[in-house]
């Protein structure tokens, strides 16, 4: 199919009498008291052949057009074959971002051909026109999509289906994007049998988003830069706008840990991996997080980037950026060939 990168979701618009604005995120968001919201373009938008440089073939695929749910396929121009597979989560606090914006574009097509291997990147509904658990349903549809593309023998994805192995598939994301995937995760295991004959190896948390009513100490007392991807305001406004009406940040989606850990303990998660940056203001409930979890009996294993903010593989606002992105591949790629 043609490129899809015409998002409509971040397409900027004026005030024309739209009345109060609710809600704002300088930049990236503003919504009105009469439901309007305006996202202006803070990164370009680009078609899926944007500057691989032979390195990657990508192309976007439809998997509901009737919702404009699609995702952008990257493989390794020169495949062996039997690929792990990486379905990904783009973040933005699940109000904003876009498969096709730039920095995605690049960071995916960099590491589909460094760590070898297939991704597809799920360009999932926002908030808060769909709120919690629209972009979770999502998630799971896209399986459900890919397994019925698997058994009805698609002709139509075989130029990268072909290079697959889909008993190594992985989920993974940043920031809100890895809220998702651990969402996800969390009903393909209630039943692993529903997603046959896909079966998820792993799950990659990079930054992963998640709150609470109670600070920690990186939300209270981490000093951020001017360009931080992620304030403590912008937290709280993207869990206004996502969460279902009426909830607050103990809600289980936005807080697996508000409610004790005794749950996790159920849990059938296969082996997980949580990136976590240093400066970031949810170092602190990552680190707890990954705490719980190999608490409750999971397979974890927690690497701390230094010197580096949130999002930084994307936004390369850091002097370190580029040397942590190269570390965090090499992790990554380590992670997906266990």
């Amino acid at each position: 199919m043609a490129a899809i990168f015409a998002d409509p979701r971040l397409k900027a618009t004026s005030n024309n009498g739209h009345g109060v604005c609710i809600e704002e995120i300088e930049g990236l968001i503003r919504v009105y008291k009469n439901g309007q919201v305006e996202r202006p373009p803070a990164i370009p938008i680009v078609p899926c052949n944007v500057t691989l440089n032979g390195q990657v073939t990508a192309r976007d695929v439809f998997i509901n057009k009737y919702i404009n749910l699609w995702a952008r396929v990257y493989v390794p121009s020169c495949p062996a074959g039997n690929l792990p597979v990486l379905v990904y989560f783009h973040g933005g606090g699940f109000c904003v971002g876009s498969a096709a914006w730039s920095c995605y574009h690049e960071f995916l097509a960099s590491l589909a051909y460094k760590a070898g291997c297939v991704i597809m990147s799920i360009n999932y509904l926002l908030a808060p026109e769909n709120r919690l658990p629209a972009a979770y349903e999502d998630g799971l549809n896209s399986l459900m999509w890919l397994k019925q593309q698997i058994l009805s023998g698609s002709s139509e994805h075989k130029w990268w289906m072909n290079q697959c192995n889909f008993s190594s598939l992985f989920l993974a994301g940043d920031s809100a994007g890895a809220n998702i995937a651990y969402n996800v995760s969390t009903r393909v295991a209630i039943d692993n049998a529903v997603i046959k004959p896909l079966c998820v190896k792993g799950i990659i948390l990079i930054q992963p988003f998640f709150g609470g009513e109670s600070r920690t100490v990186s939300e209270k007392h981490s000093t951020q830069p001017a360009n931080s991807a992620l304030t403590v305001s912008a937290s709280d406004a993207y869990w206004r706008l996502s969460l279902p009406v009426g909830t607050n940040r103990d809600h289980p989606w936005c807080n697996p840990l508000a409610n004790a850990t005794a749950g996790l303990q159920e849990l059938r998660l296969p082996s997980v991996m949580v990136c976590v940056s240093e400066l970031d203001i949810l170092k602190d409930r990552d680190l707890e997080f990954s705490k719980a979890l190999a608490g409750a009996g999971k397979k974890v294993e927690t690497v701390v980037y230094k010197g580096v903010g949130h999002a930084f593989q994307i936004l390369h606002n850091s002097q370190y950026s580029q040397i942590r992105i190269q570390e965090m591949m090499s992790h990554l790629k380590a992670f997906m060939n266990r």
